[in-house]
């Protein structure tokens, strides 16, 4: 049932690297939007087992959605205005996750909420919770070539972000880190779950399109969700850096997003390139490249 009390969400869907945290600061600098750092509020159903999931080491994936109430509620991004923060969650934790989500929304409203948290695509029960929550929502699946992609996941800690998402190859001697298995799980999860979105609410770009031909593909998105697409909103949208999210934050909540883009949120000159699905890939000491369910959907998405 639509809510007209807001704008309908944006939720841009994808693997992580795959350009999400900057595509979403930027059109998250739109008049009419509002770009979020990543909220990840339907890993639960409800605010106390949010909390609970994400404690110990994964206690960062709250630095979002503390940093977003900060500055929403009390205009800054402070160590006393995360107390606030915490406050604000604590007086909320028996009420759902869609609940907190939709007073977001309105609090923002009537700009449209811009929100890409990667971790929603890695489980189809969050994607799921998601659309139950805003059946009227919209959907921008951001695909990445899987080498390049797989490249610049490997980049980042040693391949850390691959291990946590389970993208470990048991069939080798020594078990192998392989970008390849999350990539493939994850737009699997994102197609299986956009084809009961009706049309209008989805659509799908390469990463590399959006960013090497950038006003093009900014007007197409927004002549979509009905957002400004002059050339104030065109010339706003290529400053990424002007997101009040697009920076570390104070201590105690300083990601709530992609540690590269937050040290380096401005638009880079230069083409984004494209690689090959063929041959070795670099990640794996084998020799072997990808399999030939990565090739098929790879082929599927428009790349070679």
């Amino acid at each position: 049932m639509s809510d007209n009390s807001f704008t309908q969400p944006l939720f841009i869907l994808g693997s992580p690297r795959s350009f999400t945290s900057l595509i979403c600061a930027m059109l998250g600098q739109n008049p009419d939007a509002y770009g979020v750092p990543e909220l990840n509020l339907f890993i639960k159903d409800d605010l106390k087992s949010l909390i609970e999931e994400l404690s110990g080491y994964r206690q960062i994936q709250l630095h979002g959605l503390l940093r977003t109430v900060s500055h929403l509620y009390s205009g800054e991004q402070t160590m006393r205005s995360l107390e606030m923060s915490r406050r604000w969650m604590f007086t909320r934790l028996e009420r759902g996750t869609d609940e907190i989500y939709r007073e977001l929304c309105e609090k923002v409203a009537p700009l449209q909420i811009v929100d890409k948290s990667p971790v929603y695509s890695l489980k189809p029960e969050y994607l799921e919770r998601i659309y139950q929550a805003f059946p009227d929502a919209y959907y921008l699946h951001l695909v990445r070539h899987p080498r390049t992609q797989g490249e610049s996941i490997m980049n980042v800690a040693k391949g850390l972000m691959a291990i946590l998402s389970s993208s470990i190859d048991y069939s080798t001697e020594t078990p192998t880190v392989d970008p390849q298995i999350g990539w493939y799980s994850m737009q699997k999860n994102i197609l299986e779950f956009l084809e009961k979105v009706p049309q209008g609410q989805k659509m799908q770009m390469h990463g590399e399109i959006v960013l090497n031909d950038r006003e093009q593909s900014l007007v197409k998105i927004c002549q979509w969700l009905g957002l400004s697409h002059d050339a104030a909103a065109i010339e706003a949208m290529m400053h990424p850096e002007e997101s009040p999210y697009a920076n570390l934050g104070p201590l105690g909540a300083h990601l709530g997003n992609d540690i590269n883009f937050l040290r380096s949120p401005k638009l880079r000159d230069g083409n984004i390139r494209y690689a090959t699905l063929e041959g070795p890939l670099p990640w794996r000491r084998d020799g072997k490249g990808f399999s030939e369910e990565v090739i098929e959907m790879a082929r599927g998405l428009g790349y070679e």
